[in-house]
């Protein structure tokens, strides 16, 4: 991978690509944010729900398996040898928009 074209839009997905710019030019992580802004709110409203309902027990593990599904993905990319912003925009759009895929 080219570090020029590593953390471009044309690069990272995430899970509303509509925000994403056309071109192969940077991205920042609050675009990133910006387009997975639907499964960040579905995960906190999970992890709340789980949180009075069950016990913040299991809203930690809740968070636990997010915190294991980025670093997974963080290590992936880095052992692809991708940039560490990169390797970070990825992991975090790639959980967010994986973690939609049954919606």
């Amino acid at each position: 991978m080219r570090p020029e074209h590593c953390a471009t839009g044309n690069h990272i997905e995430v899970w509303h690509e509509r925000v994403l710019p056309s071109s192969a030019e940077q991205i920042t992580l609050w675009l990133v944010l910006r387009g997975s802004l639907l499964p960040v709110l579905v995960w906190a409203g999970v992890a709340c729900f789980v949180y009075v309902v069950y016990s913040p027990a299991v809203a930690l593990v809740l968070g636990a398996l997010f915190a294991v599904a980025f670093i997974v993905g963080f290590g992936l990319r880095r052992r692809a040898r991708h940039s560490v912003r990169c390797s970070v925009y990825g992991a975090l759009g790639g959980v967010l928009a994986e973690s939609m895929a049954g919606f």
